[in-house]
């Protein structure tokens, strides 16, 4: 009698275990992606302020808006002569995935140099200001102005940045 209690405790034991087994379901989940188009950016134009006259006595500033038009900082110490030479705001054109917004990067300021001397651009600008939206096509025109400080007696020359003006875009 105790074997026949221990073979039926047993049994029960197992039974009981393996009927949690009964109960549990599952299922399995498809796994997708898109990749997109790369964003890129490509420059058309060159920043240039065009021809600027300076005081010999005081410092003074010039503004190059995104939309290509100049203005002095008022303190006298720069002028814009009847001929302007060459004057364009920065541009670019920004590609990517269609109706895809992006984020623009612009540096804080740059220094450009002629025979040693040098004057610092900065509040750089953009239009499309802070963030874009690239066309159904994908692409988008982006333009970049900024401020040039200019100091009192700057000598005469063609000042020119090396380097380049980074300007950054990345999708939201």
């Amino acid at each position: 009698m105790k074997n026949l209690l221990k073979t039926i405790v047993t049994a029960a034991v197992v039974l009981g275990c393996t009927s949690s087994g009964f109960a549990q379901a599952s299922a399995t989940a498809s796994i997708n992606t898109t990749i997109i188009t790369p964003i890129a950016i490509a420059k058309t134009a060159d920043l240039n302020f065009g021809n600027i006259a300076v005081s010999a006595t005081l410092a003074g500033t010039a503004t190059l808006a995104p939309a290509g038009t100049r203005s002095t900082g008022g303190a006298g110490g720069v002028t814009l002569p009847a001929t302007t030479g060459t004057v364009t705001a920065a541009a670019f054109t920004v590609s990517g995935q269609g109706n895809y917004s992006y984020i623009i990067s612009l540096p804080a300021n740059c220094t450009i140099t002629s025979a040693g001397h040098t004057m610092t651009m900065a509040s750089f600008t953009s239009n499309p200001s802070t963030t874009g939206l690239l066309s159904a096509g994908g692409s988008q025109a982006l333009t970049v102005g900024a401020t040039l400080t200019v100091a009192a007696a700057q000598p005469a020359g063609t000042y020119t940045n090396v380097t380049g003006v980074p300007v950054t875009v990345n999708y939201n």
